[in-house]
């Protein structure tokens, strides 16, 4: 496996309690933060694709028509748009 280097800047809180946990784990700093930036890739490849096999085939196009159907009625308590909104 080739490897790379980047300097890693962390916020000193950061570092010292990704420190406190790769010792907790028994493995290198370096290692679990490592680690953790594979966790991560993996989860918004994941998503990415949970996504799109849900989407299927959808399109947008029909929205309108759903839209269209929604009954027409003020919105339930606390689902008010902000009183600053303006439609684009």
């Amino acid at each position: 496996m080739s490897k790379a280097t980047y300097p890693l800047k962390l916020p000193t809180s950061l570092k010292k309690e990704a420190a406190r946990l790769a010792k907790q784990d028994g493995v290198s700093l370096n290692q679990w933060i490592a680690t953790a930036v594979a966790q991560k890739i993996g989860v918004v490849e994941t998503t990415a694709e949970f996504l799109k096999r849900r989407a299927g085939n959808a399109s947008g196009s029909g929205l309108s028509e759903i839209l269209r159907q929604a009954p027409d009625r003020a919105p339930d308590p606390g689902d008010e748009l902000p009183p600053d909104w303006v439609s684009s």
